[in-house]
């Protein structure tokens, strides 16, 4: 054996010891629940921006925005809905909240004075007239505390909002065909929040549907990729999603909070991260970190249109992410549950009732490139049904199965982390010559074995028969 061969055998030894498989056991709380989302948790936005926005010497937005001519032309606004009534999808309408008003002459990118509300109104009417469904308006967009080069007072967002709340219910009398009135739809600011919802009231920010468009990374930052993979960079969010929280539960304690935009933020996202298989070990993140902290709905900055797009905007074939929010849609339940694992943060671990009962579906996101996991489940079980809430409970067993398991085993082709091509099953995820998505089925396995996450890779789990009341 030469020289060469020998050099090449140990590099390829010294990779396989890099590798290791390390056991954790995670204990799922299936007693009772800790969050509800609503069933369409998993949103996609539709944007505005022209052709020829451009950024990172591209253009990448290409002919994906709403509307290129500055306004919404009635025509256009047919042929949305016309997509909307065949894709079956809800519809947030985005109104704009800066008409009527003027720049400050004191205050840099404020703006002040009272909304106009003549365009919601013809707007409105003539959705009416049309037959179409609109399930809720949204106030504006990045508007709040500082704003993204315009901002408004809280006060008079809150007595604005209040406008809008009259003039949708004298346009739609009815309750149950209600659309409901949301907002702010900015970056969290807790001061700013606070004073917004003591002029709004109790009655006017609708069901749970209070937007904050906090969750996003800096697309600019060239350390993007190293850090969304790094556990204590994805924790930073809780501190938001649990202060949103308590705001909501002060005001609405009935309501939740929605995430309107998210994804990463200048430029229409990161050409090289955006998307690429690693964006989703951010994405599904923030998505099960949402769901703990009882947010209703998350929506991703877009469907169509710039880097961050769901779907690709020159061929429409999906990017990795959009599998990961495919799957999430179809096994996550609305109903969460509470999850502990012996601590090692580069597993994260998300778990709710199912979405098609019986049982409980899971999502592991496993962050280390180099190390795999195998992962035992145990149950916790109540020891008095007349527990209080303030009691912890004790864990009881380890949960043996007696179904096979269906896991679904998402990874990237050759381990390039920054590629575009998903695997499921070792399979390819690449649209058919119809542009159908290829079915997504799962793999059976024996239930007493433990569930095996490879490194760098997205796995969720259902299990038919996990004793977890809180899905009964």
């Amino acid at each position: 054996m030469d020289l060469k061969c020998i050099f090449s055998l140990a590099i390829l030894v010294f990779q396989i010891s890099l590798s290791s498989t390390q056991n954790v056991n995670v204990v799922i709380q299936g007693a009772t629940s800790i969050a509800e989302t609503d069933d369409n948790f998993v949103c996609a936005t539709l944007d505005w921006w022209p052709t020829e926005k451009c950024n990172y010497n591209q253009c990448p937005r290409g002919k994906a925005g709403l509307l290129n001519l500055g306004c919404l032309p009635m025509e256009r606004w047919d042929e949305l809905n016309k997509f909307f009534n065949q894709s079956g999808v809800k519809v947030t309408f985005g109104l704009n909240a800066l008409l009527g008003r003027n720049r400050s002459q004191i205050e840099k990118g404020l703006w002040v004075g009272d909304w106009q509300l003549q365009n919601a109104r013809d707007l409105m009417k003539y959705t009416i007239s049309r037959g179409y469904k609109v399930d809720s308006y949204e106030f504006g967009i990045q508007l709040s505390g500082a704003g993204m080069g315009a901002s408004v007072e809280a006060e008079q967002y809150g007595k604005d909002i209040v406008v809008l709340k009259k003039l949708v219910k004298e346009l739609h009398p009815d309750p149950k065909t209600q659309p409901k009135v949301l907002g702010p739809s900015g970056y969290y600011d807790e001061k700013w929040f606070n004073s917004f919802l003591e002029v709004s009231g109790h009655d006017v920010v609708d069901g749970g549907q209070f937007l904050n468009s906090m969750d996003a990374y800096a697309s600019d930052d060239p350390n993007m990729i190293t850090k969304i993979q790094d556990p204590s960079y994805l924790n930073q969010d809780a501190r938001t999603y649990k202060g949103v929280l308590n705001i909501v539960n002060k005001f609405k304690p009935q309501s939740g909070a929605w995430v309107s935009e998210s994804g990463g933020v200048l430029h229409g996202g990161a050409k090289d991260l955006s998307p690429t298989f690693v964006d989703r070990f951010w994405y599904l993140d923030q998505l099960g970190m949402a769901s703990t902290y009882n947010h209703k709905v998350f929506c991703r900055q877009t469907l169509t249109g710039g880097n961050y797009a769901l779907l690709s905007t020159t061929t429409s074939i999906p990017n990795p992410d959009y599998y990961g929010a495919l799957l999430w849609h179809r096994l996550m339940g609305s109903t969460v549950l509470a999850v502990t694992q012996e601590p090692n943060p580069n597993l994260r671990v998300y778990a709710h009732c199912v979405k098609k009962k019986p049982g409980i579906s899971i999502n592991f996101i496993n962050l280390l490139k180099d190390s795999s996991f195998n992962v035992t489940l145990s149950n916790y079980e109540h020891q008095s049904r007349n527990l209080r809430s303030t009691d912890v409970a004790k864990p009881n067993f380890e949960f043996r199965g007696s179904k096979d398991r269906e896991e679904y085993h998402l990874a990237v082709l050759a381990r390039n982390i920054q590629g575009q091509i998903v695997l499921l099953k070792d399979v390819p995820m690449v649209p058919i010559e119809t542009f159908d998505i290829p079915a997504m089925e799962p793999k059976l396995v024996n239930a007493s074995t433990p569930i095996s996450i490879a490194a760098h890779s997205i796995v969720y789990v259902t299990i038919r028969d996990f004793q977890a009341p809180a899905c009964a």
